[in-house]
């Protein structure tokens, strides 16, 4: 298979790059060059801007892909770009949507990919929802070749899941915990969450990749593995050898509070309960089963962040922010 990622050095995309060299297909990447020391070898790499049409469409000319994917994509307007790029070129375009454009709040827990599309709380789901339907229309209209995907909380080596974090990312809550601060979760961390380590889901992207059964089809790609905030915080403090102190605070109180636009993806996603059905992914792959366990995938994440620097991105800004919520609280709770 001949395959094209426009990007391809992603949390999501990077173990769909490794995993379509060892399997010996031929890659090629569209990115700006930023992160692609950690290709694998064998990739053919077009360092270049794809917002740059007239030049990306002069350094395709003569090339056919089996299947293309555009992991930058966020709404119509660079679909429509796609859209010209590459008709008449590829045999698939797989679209990376997002599971957060399911309805919120959901009208039943388990979520299928016939669970409703409607999120009123973040722009970023409204979007994906506006780049489905359009690319929905090309397949109906013209037979464009589309298959869209729709990934949850999806992490690898460089970074461990956690509801709420910085602009610098998830480093300062491990630094919390390391220092013995309480760490802020929202809620009373007992809602379901599912989370999916990128090995897993490059496994089962791949599977379909050049699929002729998934063109037209929607699919999610997630784990199978639910487990409530608690769990995920504990499971984060035990492998790094510490006692978690959790401090618990209102969802809406927090989004409310948030100094950046982080309280969107709270309410219109982290917020809610998810639990997913991924039993069409797995007739459409065949023998698919996520393998890697959150026990297991964050104690790798933790010892690979903890012996690469360029990972422990500190963020005080992000780190004072929770001391005044928790001293704001706590001085509420003294009125009564």
């Amino acid at each position: 298979m001949k395959a094209l990622l426009i990007g391809g050095t992603g949390t999501i995309s990077t173990e769909i790059s490794r995993k379509l060299i060892e399997d010996g297909h031929e890659l090629w990447l569209i990115n700006r060059g930023s992160r692609n020391g950690e290709l694998p070898e064998g990739a053919h790499v077009i360092v270049a801007d794809v917002n740059d049409e007239e030049r990306i469409d002069a350094l395709l000319t003569g090339q056919e892909f089996d299947a293309a994917a555009d992991f930058i994509a966020y709404g119509p307007e660079q679909l429509e770009r796609d859209y010209r790029l590459f008709r008449g070129r590829i045999r698939q375009f797989i679209y990376i949507s997002s599971a957060s454009a399911y309805q919120k709040p959901l009208s039943d827990y388990r979520i299928t990919e016939g669970t409703p599309l409607s999120n009123p709380y973040w722009e970023y789901s409204r979007g994906k929802i506006a780049g489905e339907d359009y690319l929905m229309k090309l397949y109906r209209e013209e037979g464009f070749p589309i298959t869209i995907v729709r990934p949850s909380h999806t992490y690898y080596k460089r970074s461990v899941p956690v509801g709420l974090h910085g602009k610098n990312g998830s480093f300062q809550i491990l630094k919390r915990m390391l220092e013995g601060k309480r760490v802020i979760i929202h809620g009373d961390g007992t809602s379901l969450w599912t989370l999916t380590h990128s090995r897993d889901f490059a496994r089962a992207f791949v599977g379909l990749m050049g699929n002729i059964h998934a063109i037209g089809e929607t699919v999610q790609i997630t784990g199978d593995e639910t487990l409530t905030w608690n769990q995920i915080y504990q499971t984060i403090a035990q492998a790094l050898g510490v006692v978690l102190k959790p401090y618990y605070v209102s969802s809406m109180f927090l989004a409310a509070a948030c100094y950046y636009e982080g309280g969107d993806g709270l309410l219109g996603d982290k917020a809610h309960s998810v639990v997913f059905c991924n039993d069409k992914l797995k007739r459409l792959v065949p023998g698919f089963q996520a393998t890697v366990r959150f026990d297991q995938g964050v104690r790798e994440a933790i010892e690979y962040i903890f012996s690469h620097p360029e990972c422990q991105k500190e963020d005080p800004e992000f780190d004072a922010w929770c001391d005044r919520v928790i001293q704001a609280q706590e001085e509420a709770l003294k009125k009564f």
